[in-house]
């Protein structure tokens, strides 16, 4: 399931958003201002960032400076319709932009095209020579199916989806598990390296000293 973070802050737009994508079989979580999304971003992990500019604390633009090291994909909402906001925001990096008001179907089917072009909808994940087939779950290493758990399997899509990037042991935790990270488990360490043992990619899937796992892919 695709993650959202979206930051809005007209309470209805923002319920409205949040329920349809959530009918749509997205999981949001959502932010009013610019402050209470950075302070997500630090301990949540995202497929996709539906950012408004006008935001009180801190704006949009501001943000999009914080949130374009972490290569997540934003779509900019916004009222504004001057050329000059639109190039603005596309400069720093966003891969949309979408002016209110908006049909949810047109706001639908930006977050759909973005999240393929991000490779983040695609059927079928690939790395060396472990495939993902995202719609049966079915894994295989080398043509031959394997065994994972429904955690391990979980912790192997966040690694495909974030390649090259150093995953923090609270953000795999809080991601899969779905609950706080209180930072003395062990769990995470261990479903790592049960699953990179039985996929063979103990020298892949490597350990970041104080901060967690990175998966490292030439490209």
């Amino acid at each position: 399931m695709n993650r959202i973070l979206v930051v809005e802050d007209e309470k209805p737009i923002l319920e409205l958003i949040r329920m349809n994508l959530t009918d749509a079989g997205y999981a949001c979580v959502c932010a009013e201002d610019g402050a209470q999304a950075a302070d997500i971003l630090e301990s949540e992990i995202f497929d996709l960032i539906l950012l408004d500019i006008m935001l009180p604390k801190i704006n949009g633009y501001e943000l999009m400076e914080y949130i374009r090291p972490m290569n997540i994909p934003v779509i900019f909402l916004t009222a504004k319709s001057e050329v000059m906001d639109r190039v603005r925001g596309l400069k720093l990096g966003a891969e949309d932009y979408i002016i209110k008001p908006f049909e949810i179907i047109e706001l639908l089917a930006r977050i759909e095209t973005v999240l393929r072009r991000y490779n983040k909808t695609a059927r079928e994940l690939s790395v060396y020579d472990v495939t993902v087939d995202t719609f049966s779950r079915v894994v295989k290493k080398a043509g031959k199916p394997v065994s994972l758990t429904a955690k391990e399997y979980d912790i192997l899509l966040l690694f495909l989806r974030n390649k090259n990037i150093a995953l923090f042991r609270d953000r795999i935790y809080e991601s899969v598990w779905g609950e706080m990270y209180m930072g003395e488990s062990r769990t995470v360490d261990l479903h790592v390296q049960r699953m990179r043992k039985k996929l063979g990619l103990e020298s892949k899937i490597v350990p970041v000293y104080k901060i967690g796992y990175r998966l490292e892919v030439d490209e």
